[in-house]
């Protein structure tokens, strides 16, 4: 990973991943929508991995904000089983709070949709 600017190359690296599984799904013939949900999922999923992994052998690592982002956007499943499966970020209490905080604002925005679209 790039020393200097480990937010933007992470950003780009995974904002290019997400764009081209998207893609890919989408041709295969998903749903938009779910092609992006699935690309998301996947991408932060992959990127709490090699979170994990840099933590253990040293190195530049993945900033908590990229991580928050990738999960803000969608990928709130793929981060979920990711710090499960790799047991990564478990123990931070700041980053459990702000991932809780995107859990519930996501739940309070798709019980406003759900209401909002019911007529």
């Amino acid at each position: 990973m790039h020393k200097h600017r480990p937010i933007e190359y992470s950003l780009g690296l995974g904002a290019g991943l997400v764009l081209i599984l998207w893609l890919l799904l989408w041709r295969l013939g998903l749903a938009a929508v779910w092609a992006y949900l699935g690309s998301i999922n996947v991408v932060t999923f992959l990127l709490y991995g090699y979170d994990k992994r840099r933590a253990m052998v040293g190195g530049t690592r993945v900033p908590e904000i990229v991580l928050h982002l990738a999960a803000l956007t969608g990928g709130t499943p793929g981060a979920a089983l990711a710090q499960t499966l790799f047991r990564h970020k478990t123990r931070k209490r700041r980053f459990r709070m702000v991932f809780a905080s995107i859990i519930l604002l996501q739940i309070g925005l798709a019980y406003a949709y759900w209401r909002l679209s019911r007529g």
